[in-house]
């Protein structure tokens, strides 16, 4: 019979290649909803990507990697599963190259291949899931002073950042957004690792639906599934996909991980080479991560060498760029009109009229005129500056 190690690796490889696709879906469905919503608002803010189907076909390919991911929680440990939520990572970096037109370049060849790499180490030297008999037996681990501390670090950081930071920083920068998705959702792990070995014991034939606690983590998995996706659609929504997928893999993992050591007191093995091992295969993969996204702002700045694109190299996705700057599209480049004053009577530029051809044409005529009369130049050069309302050209 197979086990259930092996169970739960195949269903972590399913769950990463329905997850990296819906990663990209779920990009081109917001995008989609914002180009159709009110351009003063993005479509996270409105939640107009509710009625966008492309959103809602990245959804449902989401829920089917997260059923998958659900799955492999409950026939493998968390320190295996979780770290090869870097394929998805992959999947995500291929994909968005094709349907996204985002370039993976060189290095970022280099970096899918440290992710494999990394994730073959994690999977040879993956220990085995403890052996649990109850769900019960969970919820004791769960209510350790050392996992409780998690928790409630966990709690008061997520409300700081949600009441505080989100609306300073949230759009400035991504780690704020993904510390939240990361942090609530290494405790939503650990939840569905619960509950799932509450239904795995159930369909065995010990029924676990009976004891308090399957419905505790039921309720706290669905708790953190719903603020965890909130925030996630934010920061795809206003930050790049190169970005926030690598961000986010590195967060929640390292949470996870953290997570699992501290509720199941260790990674379960006592061989020292294995622990050194899975650490290696970590930072293996990590690095690949990396180089992924280094991949994706060097080849953003070859091809697109100072300008604005969708999938800029800036933290954010910056609007398209405009035309040259001309005459006409000069008002792309606008100042504000409390800074910049004129000298004399204090009157905003947004205020200047500007000439037409005729009288641009009837200035200079009468400029060139007076050169030889040096009274009629002056009175031409004052006119001109009475009607521009005292700005200085």
């Amino acid at each position: 019979m197979v086990e259930d190690k092996w169970i739960g690796l195949a269903l972590a490889c399913s769950s990463s290649l329905a997850i990296g696709t819906s990663f990209i879906i779920t990009k081109k469905g917001l995008n989609d909803a914002a180009r159709r919503g009110p351009a003063s608002q993005s479509a996270s803010d409105n939640h107009s990507y509710l009625m966008n189907p492309i959103w809602w076909a990245g959804m449902i390919t989401l829920i089917v990697g997260e059923v998958a991911n659900f799955a492999a929680y409950t026939f493998a440990p968390p320190i295996l599963v979780t770290p090869l939520g870097a394929l998805s990572v992959l999947i995500g970096a291929v994909l968005a190259s094709i349907l996204l037109h985002e370039e993976l370049g060189h290095i970022g060849r280099v970096g899918c291949t440290l992710c494999l790499l990394g994730s073959l180490i994690i999977v040879l030297h993956a220990p085995e899931d403890k052996e649990i008999q109850t769900v019960d037996e969970i919820l004791q681990y769960a209510l350790q002073p050392g996992f409780l501390l998690y928790v409630l670090l966990v709690t008061v950081w997520s409300l700081f950042a949600i009441y505080r930071l989100v609306p300073l920083y949230g759009k400035k920068t991504p780690l704020v957004y993904i510390s939240i998705c990361s942090l609530v959702g290494s405790v939503s792990v650990m939840a569905i690792k619960g509950f799932g070995v509450a239904i795995k014991l159930t369909f065995a034939g010990n029924n676990q639906l009976t004891h308090p606690s399957t419905w505790v983590f039921g309720i706290v998995v669905a708790s953190c599934i719903a603020i965890q996706m909130n925030y996630f659609n934010k920061a795809l929504d206003t930050f790049s996909t190169n970005v926030v997928n690598p961000m986010y893999y590195v967060g929640f993992s390292t949470a996870t991980i953290l997570a699992s050591a501290l509720l199941f007191r260790g990674f379960n093995t006592t061989d020292p080479t294995n622990t050194v091992s899975l650490i290696a295969g970590f930072i293996v993969t990590f690095l690949g991560v990396h180089l992924l996204n280094v991949s994706r702002q060097q080849q953003q700045q070859q091809t697109h060498p100072g300008a604005l694109d969708e999938e800029d190299v800036s933290w954010a996705n910056p609007p398209a760029s405009a035309g040259g700057h001309t005459r006409r599209s000069s008002s792309l480049y606008r100042f504000d009109p409390e800074i910049i004053r004129s000298e004399g009577n204090g009157v905003p530029l947004e205020e200047v009229r500007e000439e037409s051809d005729e009288e641009g044409d009837e200035r200079t005529r009468l400029h060139r005129g007076g050169r030889g009369h040096s009274g009629s130049a002056r009175g031409s050069r004052q006119g001109s500056r009475d009607r521009l309302g005292g700005v200085r050209i």
